[in-house]
């Protein structure tokens, strides 16, 4: 027996020897040591040593399980508008723990999104964005716009009815841009149509350009918490100069600081692992999300829905009077994007306890009651405040009489294409979309045939479910339609033939 415990502590003692030699082979040659220990004996405050300061660490843990998810996801799905959906089945049906690491992936996207806004919430209530961190919150937003520009190009790569549609959505936004729209919707689609291009360009913004902004984003983040240092517990009546910061926070860490491991990493390590274990358990339980029916332009009824994110968004343009929409879209998120670049610039010193900022507090309050009540409401609104006429519907009888047979099978395919679902005619149909009574006279013929394949506005592209022959015979019916008497438009920039 004492001869075996011998030569179990020989090899015991042998094993160290080797392991500790490979850790200063590799420590001579990659430097790491000593900034892991740098950054391991850190000091920080006592008092933000705090279950309040865990949502910054949870947030890197959950963008982790996302990158390990997503490499796994990406050896199976086919970027392409003809596989993307059956490659989502296949990962659902008929791979081994398939539907799991989606249900994982899926899970985590929410869980970071909600761990990100928590985070910014806690930072600006605790007034940590003052000086000397202003670059540190400025980071944060960016941070927190691309995560979740990450929730929506990962909606779309599923391709189904809420993703076409949200795609949808999402370009009838950026066609608004004066001047750039129609420029923003070619980057976004690859062309005139939401197709296999466009799947392949938000398949390279969600596995490639966004995970590495988001990395790059991360890795200088944490390099300013570690240089600035953690912020101080918010104290009532004790100010922010930047005069004095500085000295006197160096002096809070030297007299009553602690090292972040292990004094604060427990704690992050603990409700990083809670958030773990509480992904696993909705992935488990709930599943993945979707795919729902195979993408489908002519299916109006859909009544499509973003994810829980969107939500609020998705009521604000169903709500919304039609003229107050665009404003909305385009001069909304730039003045919040704005004003929160701009807060600690303008809000850099000063109080940082939430006990004495009011104003604070009640902003955060009014946001969040706002989001709430906007993300109830679409559980119930529709995308489009009208959009419940009868796709039967017939076409009036004056619109045919006297047609051509070109112009009758164009009237057949805008009943086809159920068309009347959104734009009436004399007076019957949807009121998704303008009246067509007299689009000829409005719109050219070259017009309309742009409009019809490549959309615009919050009506989608037909290129990819009209043939041409289709294409030509609801373009000449269009044209039709104008007021009697009056001739359809007409191209002023085409030269006028004289007669010699």
């Amino acid at each position: 027996m004492r001869k075996r415990r011998a030569v179990r502590t020989l090899w015991k003692g042998l094993a160290v020897r080797l392991i500790a030699r490979i850790g200063e082979w590799l420590d001579r040659r990659l430097q790491l040591a000593g900034a892991i220990q740098e950054m391991a004996a850190h000091p920080i405050p006592r008092r933000s040593a705090s279950w309040w300061y865990v949502f910054g660490s949870a947030a890197l843990t959950v963008f982790g399980v996302q990158i390990v998810t997503g490499i796994l996801l990406t050896l199976v799905y086919v970027p392409s508008a003809a596989e993307a959906w059956s490659s989502l089945q296949a990962l659902n049906h008929d791979i081994a723990l398939g539907w799991f690491i989606r249900a994982m992936h899926g899970w985590a996207s929410n869980f970071m999104v909600a761990i990100v806004l928590i985070h910014m919430v806690q930072v600006f209530l605790f007034g940590a964005f003052k000086y000397p961190r202003e670059l540190t919150w400025v980071i944060g937003v960016i941070l927190l716009l691309m995560t979740l520009g990450m929730a929506f190009t990962g909606q779309v790569l599923r391709f189904d009815q809420d993703a076409y549609w949200g795609l949808g959505i999402g370009t009838s936004i950026a066609s608004r841009t004066p001047g750039v729209g129609s420029e923003l919707v070619k980057v976004m689609l690859g062309g005139p149509i939401i197709g296999g291009a466009a799947l392949s360009r938000f398949f390279a913004l969600h596995v490639f350009v966004i995970p590495g902004l988001l990395i790059s984003g991360v890795g200088l983040h944490l390099l300013m918490v570690l240089k600035l240092g953690v912020s101080e517990w918010p104290m009532p009546g004790r100010l922010v100069r930047k005069a004095t910061y500085d000295s006197r926070y160096h002096e809070l860490t030297h007299t009553d600081g602690v090292p972040f491991v292990p004094v604060a990493a427990w704690k992050d390590a603990f409700f990083s692992a809670a958030i773990l274990a509480a992904i696993v358990l909705c992935a488990a339980y709930f599943g993945p999300f979707g795919p729902t029916g195979e993408p489908d332009p002519t299916i109006i009824q859909t009544v499509p829905k973003p994810d829980f994110f969107f939500l609020w968004l998705y009521a604000l343009l169903a709500l919304l009077p039609p003229q107050m929409e665009t404003p909305a879209l385009l001069i909304g998120p730039v003045i919040v994007i704005g004003a929160l670049i701009a807060l600690p610039f303008l809000a850099g010193e000063g109080e940082r306890s939430w006990r004495r900022r009011p104003i604070a507090v009640l902003s955060i309050l009014l946001i969040a009651i706002s989001l709430r009540t906007f993300t109830s409401l679409a559980g119930h609104s529709p995308w489009s405040p009208e959009m419940n006429a009868w796709s039967g519907e017939p076409i009036p009888d004056k619109f045919l009489r006297g047609r051509t047979a070109l112009e009758r099978q164009g009237a057949a395919v805008f009943q086809e294409k159920q068309c009347h679902n959104c734009h009436a005619l004399d007076h019957g149909g949807g009121e998704r979309g303008p009246a067509l009574d007299t689009v000829a006279a409005r719109l050219t013929q070259d017009q309309l045939i742009r409009q019809v394949l490549q959309g615009r506005g919050n009506m989608p592209a037909y290129g990819n479910s009209l043939n041409p022959a289709e294409t030509t015979a609801l373009v000449a019916f269009l044209q039709t339609l104008h007021e009697p008497g009056r001739p359809p438009a007409q191209d002023a920039s085409r030269a006028v033939e004289r007669p010699r």
